[in-house]
């Protein structure tokens, strides 16, 4: 009988698991007592600055995995508050694991860089048990418990219940995604009590991050494979010399003996040395001065950014800069733009101003004060006030009605397009100034406070494209539904009208991300019946999101349109020039976004990723097989055109004609896919890989491009707006998009043919030492005897040509400015042949190589008298024997190194001429 005996901590109580046979004993042990069940924790955090408190979820506590199963069942789970005795549930513990190796692979693999997850793993939380508590707490008093649902991929939804059994009636209260907040996310503001449901694997972000894959550069690979055939070469060699010999005697002992002699072709050292060598060119990645904060996170394939044929690229935060600026406001029969903002201010100072008075017919000054109050009302951002009299000299947070002044506020919100907004109503003279659970204010711009409290807020989803508030006016009491978002969404919501479409297409062709606003406004008794429809259905647990959205549209009917808001998205520092460095360099690439067409189009234009001489053939929407049949013929026609795509139609594409879309999509000069899920920009990066063979780079700054930066060959980050997640999941980590112009055309050019020509050395050099040997036998009818003995081969191989070979990690052909300035060098490299050998210009540590190395040769006479007959190496005859040799064999070779370069010269020799 197979006994297993585990021992666990269990919250300062011994946990003991037996198994025998199939069964499963859990008990746990506290004080002599048996059967004590484990209960998850309960944080509770206190973040200043906020009164409001809200219900959050994270993790549930863990300490034992179902062992008996290969793969835990998902299950939704009750999680118990003051009852800690009916939490039985068994939840996976909390620590993530992001790294590539285990305890087998971590010795040969192992990275310092990928030892990210210790600081995170090992971070403190505090648990209250005995001690003073600092506040009011009732919390463990209560006989209540929050139902989740069981883990699931889908970050923008949740649904659970809160119920409380102690109170008469019994309180139900439905949980949604509002009340969440997902492991690794960042609470800015309030005061937060949590309750723990999903821990470890189970949570959102462990979920929706797939298992990265050891990365193998391509020069690994080509270099396996000439292994291979050094080592064919070496049994072919050896059975030649028996074969010569004759087959006598015991021949087979001949045969292993000339495998040992001849073992040299084989370059045992060449992995050590391109090892050290990708450490250095890692290193001085990190060490350049002109891209300060580049983080190497591999060491295994710098040379991989030396060869790029297609780069994949995010947008929004990647070629631009995540920072929306308000650029255009239109109400159907009058627009305006940033040169006329004023306009806007005066109408809404006079709107404010002026007694109410009776509204005959709706001016453009009602108008506007609708619209600019709307958008003002209708978001998810909360004021932020900071101080700095901290005493520690780091920003503090203070109490939001203790200070409403202009300068210290700022806005957070889960969208920068939101933020974008709300600023651009501050700027017209309507301020938000406060927000809580329950309420938000606005100031006037006579320094008045408008309170509005918030009845039900609809958060926006990527299915339903739109989100929503219902508001209260505390002093007329009038409740307004208030609605905004994509064209697509809100078009079959608005009443008649028609300059919607039309408008729509010209801001986006303006390159502008567009927004529709629209409100309706509710009587008591509507509101009330759709309150009571809705909170039953959101107390469902089966279906809730199809119940719960059937409610909502039975608001979003007729809805009053009240204008369209156009944001522009400000491009990055020096985007087109490095665009164009890296299409001059020979790089396809291809912008892959969330966009709609017309600002994804607009946004390739003015970035300079397709050029000014060539065309854009925009895919026409399709969904079936004749569809598609039909555009791709008429794409066909097109020659050197930009292709622009969506999601969808790219689907039916790859669905039916695979080979021939990428196909012809790879002889564009550019290529743009919007509406791109990031499950399809990482299904692209894997077509290109399998139809081209080609070597892919992904670059992106969110989330939502990890799937394509692990997908890719290499990946590369930015650490900007949208956290630190592509960052840590990405090869090469850069801060700007213009420095990968500086890390592919100098670094990865250099590194890439430094270790081509370090490989080709090492290989050289263990090639000089088995020709020579066959030489020796040869001439001595083919005996199987070493022609050095002991130490000298190993000295060779090491001691005696390391410091020379390794020396070319420093050599270049031309100088990095010239790198830049003719991105052209860069097409060499793609042409998988190898690079051309030897030294190209001295750097000063090679001649220090040179000479410790002809040292350490020099010192081993002294120590190795037995193998060398000093008398002789010290004479003439033989001084000048060498040199003799020497001469003959590499004349020859430089011979031929002035013919080529004179008849047929490299690209790099006509700038270092």
């Amino acid at each position: 009988m197979h006994i297993l005996k585990s021992v666990y901590l269990c919250q300062s109580k011994e946990l003991s698991v037996n198994i025998r046979s199939k069964h499963l004993a859990c008990q746990c042990r506290y004080g002599g007592k048996k059967k004590q069940p484990c209960f998850p924790y309960v944080f509770a955090f206190r973040i200043p600055f906020l009164k409001s408190k809200i219900v959050f979820l994270f993790s549930c506590s863990d300490w034992l995995i179902n062992i008996c199963r290969r793969k835990k069942e998902l299950k939704a789970r009750t999680v118990w508050l003051g009852c800690p005795e009916k939490c039985e549930e068994k939840y996976p513990k909390n620590a993530i694991k992001n790294q590539k190796y285990n305890i087998f692979t971590f010795i040969p693999g192992v990275r310092l860089m990928n030892l990210e997850d210790k600081e995170m793993n090992s971070q403190l939380y505090s648990k209250l048990t005995n001690q003073r508590i600092p506040s009011d707490m009732d919390l463990f008093s209560i006989n209540a418990y929050v139902y989740a649902q069981k883990p699931q991929l889908d970050i923008h939804s949740f649904e659970g219940t809160f119920t409380r059994e102690d109170s008469d009636p019994a309180v139900h209260e439905s949980l949604s995604i509002e009340n969440t907040l997902w492991a690794s996310t960042v609470v800015a503001s309030g005061t937060v009590i949590g309750v723990v449901i999903y821990t470890g694997k189970e949570t959102r972000s462990v979920m929706n991050t797939s298992n990265p894959k050891n990365k193998v550069g391509l020069l690994d690979l080509e270099l396996n494979q000439l292994t291979k055939a050094l080592f064919l070469a070496l049994v072919a060699l050896s059975v030649v010399m028996v074969t010569l010999q004759g087959f006598v005697g015991p021949w087979y002992r001949n045969l292993f003996r000339f495998l040992l002699l001849f073992s040299y072709i084989i370059p045992i050292s060449l992995r050590v040395n391109l090892d050290m060598g990708k450490a250095a060119y890692g290193w001085m990645i990190m060490k350049d001065d002109n891209i300060p904060g580049t983080v190497v996170r591999t060491s295994t394939i710098p040379e991989e950014l030396g060869r790029l044929v297609y780069l994949l690229t995010d947008k929004t935060g990647t070629l631009t800069q995540n920072e929306m600026i308000f650029k255009r406001l239109h109400l159907g029969t009058v627009s305006y733009g940033t040169d006329t903002m004023d306009e806007i201010q005066s109408h809404i100072i006079n709107s404010y101003s002026q007694s109410s008075a009776p509204k005959v017919r709706k001016s453009v000054s009602s108008r506007i004060h609708e619209a600019v109050k709307a958008i003002a009302l209708c978001h998810n951002v909360t004021p932020v006030y900071e101080s700095r009299a901290g005493v520690s000299g780091e920003t503090e947070y203070a109490e939001v009605d203790q200070d409403f002044s202009d300068e210290n506020r700022a806005y957070q919100a889960s969208s920068p397009d939101e933020v974008a907004l709300v600023q651009w109503t501050e700027s017209v003279g309507l301020t938000l100034v406060n927000r809580d659970l329950t309420s938000m204010q606005l100031k006037t711009p006579g320094g008045h406070i408008l309170t509005y409290y918030i009845l039900q807020i609809f958060p926006f989803t990527s299915e339903s494209k739109r989100m929503g508030i219902i508001v209260r006016d505390e002093s007329s009491g009038e409740i307004t539904f208030y609605m905004k978002g994509a064209d697509v969404a809100m078009s079959t919501i608005v009443q008649y009208n028609d300059w919607l479409e039309e408008e729509c297409g010209n801001m986006a062709r303006e390159g502008l991300r567009t927004l529709v606003v629209a409100k309706k406004s509710l009587t008591e008794e509507q509101y009330q019946d759709f309150e009571s429809r809705y909170n039953q259905a959101k107390l469902s647990i089966h279906d809730r999101n199809l119940k719960v959205a059937a409610v909502v549209e039975s608001l979003e009917r007729e809805m009053e349109l009240l204008c369209l808001t156009g944001v522009e998205d400000q491009l990055q520092a020096d985007v087109r020039p490095t665009l164009e460095m890296l299409r001059n360099a020979g790089i396809k690439i291809w912008m892959l976004t969330g966009d709609k067409l017309e600002t994804a189009t607009c946004i390739a234009k003015s970035s300079h990723l397709v050029s000014r001489t060539q065309d854009i053939h925009i895919f026409r929407p399709v969904t079936t097989r004749g569809e598609a049949h039909l555009e791709l013929n008429a794409f066909r026609r097109k020659h050197d055109c930009a292709l622009v795509i969506s999601g969808d139609s790219l689907e039916v594409c790859l669905k039916y004609y695979e080979h021939e879309f990428v196909e012809l999509a790879c002889q564009c000069p550019a290529v743009v896919c919007c509406r791109c899920s990031p499950t399809q920009k990482a299904h692209i990066v894997k077509l290109l890989q399998h139809h081209t063979g080609k070597r892919t780079c992904a670059i992106g700054d969110g989330g939502n491009d990890v799937s394509m930066i692990q997908a890719a060959d290499c990946g590369i980050g930015i650490e900007g707006k949208e956290g630190k997640q592509a960052s840590l999941a990405a090869d090469f980590s850069i801060t700007q998009f213009k420095h990968i112009g500086r890390l592919l055309m100098v670094h990865g050019r250099n590194s890439y043919k430094r270790s081509a020509a370090l490989g080709q050395f090492v290989m050289h050099r263990g090639l000089i030492i088995s020709t020579m040997q066959a030489v020796f036998s040869s001439v001595f009818y083919f005996a199987s005897v070493p022609l050095y003995q002991g130490f000298l081969m190993v000295g060779y191989a090491t001691i005696y040509t390391m410091f020379p070979v390794f020396s070319l990690v420093l050599d270049q052909d031309v100088k990095p400015e010239m790198a830049l300035l003719y991105p052209e060098l860069y097409k060499d490299l793609t042409k998988l042949l190898m690079v051309a050998l030897t030294i190209r210009t001295w750097h000063w540590l090679m001649v220090v190589a040179e000479f410790l190395s002809l040292g350490c040769y020099v010192a081993s006479l002294a120590f190795l008298n037995e193998y060398f007959d000093v008398a002789f190496i010290t004479t003439v005859t033989f001084l000048w024997k060498v040199s003799a040799i020497t001469v003959v064999s590499c004349l020859p070779l430089y011979i031929l190194k002035y013919l080529k370069r004179k008849f047929s010269p490299p690209s790099y020799s006509k700038l270092t001429s």
